[in-house]
């Protein structure tokens, strides 16, 4: 199967994988699944990272080298899934989070999420 991870799973994998449920972990270690990466969860991790919370510090350019080097695929943004977010019902306001909605339905990806808010969208997501 082909997922596209939200940034929750981004960083789980990559600084907490302890917190992975079990069939996260099992469909993110399966060889068989190809595994893609937004850039929007790239650039909402280094929003955060820039706004210096305590217990928030992550390296972007680690964490997408990192990523890469695991065999992940990258996802750019385009105007293409800009524009396919007027057609998700406003059942979250989260601009990041409707986006990478809009990108997983638009390139015929399952968005891998642990949200509970993302998971109640009509389309091809899972929640693990």
């Amino acid at each position: 199967m082909n997922f596209l991870l939200d940034t929750h799973l981004l960083l789980w994998v990559s600084v907490a994988p302890q917190r992975l449920s079990r069939s996260a972990h099992e469909l993110l270690s399966d060889e068989r699944n190809s595994l893609t990466f937004s850039a929007a969860s790239i650039w909402e991790i280094a929003l955060k990272n820039a706004l210096r919370r305590p217990h928030f510090s992550i390296n972007t350019r680690d964490l997408r080298s990192q990523l890469l080097e695991n065999g992940y695929r990258e996802l750019d943004v385009t105007s293409h899934h800009a524009v396919n977010i007027d057609a998700l019902p406003l059942l979250h306001k989260d601009p990041f989070d409707r986006l990478l909605i809009a990108q997983a339905t638009a390139e015929g990806l399952t968005l891998l999420t642990v949200d509970d808010a993302v998971a109640q969208y009509p389309g091809p997501i899972r929640r693990v």
